[in-house]
């Protein structure tokens, strides 16, 4: 048995999930913050990923890195504006994505000089491991999910700029948005431009995460 690739299978599935709970639990957490209880009341507020993980959506960022999650409820009748709450809600998943990969990230340039000091760790090269693929798949979840196609998180931040009727009328063909993608998906035309984009956006996460690293070390070391 390959113990090696069933490890790094192991650990693709725990970033996965990690990714797809932090983006739907955020949405939730922004909701309740405009005054929407819903997600709270249905006990979605939470860091289990059972309660959040879509089976299909899990998957493809298992094979392809862009993906979703089961979609936290959200009632806008609560929020003040309906259009720019929902706006705010659907942003706060891609953007904590963002913050978590900055976080691993930074989290790996720290480590990454421990290794140094002990090159023989193979759990702490696992751990280094785990951060990467935390951070590239959570990229991916967030640039995927501000693609302004409903059902997908950018349709809804389009939506606040968009007039009231044609609004509401995207809202309507919402619930077949998600077959079209998932075609769309299966047909790879998407997967070319959302690599660019991905890849330049974890480039850039990269490169701010180690300035920090940089100012410690230069602090310790002169």
């Amino acid at each position: 048995m390959d113990w090696q690739g069933l490890l790094f299978l192991l650990l693709q599935v725990f970033s996965v999930l990690l990714c797809l709970t932090v983006h739907e639990t955020c949405h939730g957490l922004a909701a309740l913050a405009l005054g929407d209880p819903t997600a709270k009341r249905l006990h979605r507020l939470s860091f289990n990923p059972l309660r959040h993980i879509d089976p299909l959506g899990a998957l493809m960022m298992l094979v392809a890195g862009f993906g979703w999650a089961k979609p936290v409820p959200v009632n806008p009748g609560y929020f003040k504006n309906p259009k720019s709450g929902m706006a705010i809600t659907a942003l706060a998943g891609p953007v904590s994505n963002f913050i978590l990969a900055y976080l691993a990230l930074l989290a790996r340039a720290v480590l990454s000089g421990l290794y140094y000091l002990w090159p023989g760790s193979t759990l702490l090269l696992w751990v280094l491991d785990f951060l990467y693929i935390t951070a590239y798949l959570s990229v991916g979840l967030g640039v995927f999910n501000l693609i302004p196609f409903p059902p997908l998180d950018g349709s809804k931040v389009l939506g606040a700029f968009l007039p009231d009727r044609t609004y509401y009328t995207l809202l309507r063909y919402e619930r077949y948005g998600m077959i079209l993608l998932v075609v769309v998906l299966w047909t790879e035309i998407l997967d070319g431009p959302l690599s660019v984009v991905r890849n330049g956006v974890f480039d850039l996460l990269a490169n701010l995460s180690s300035f920090p690293y940089y100012l410690i070390a230069h602090a310790i070391l002169g």
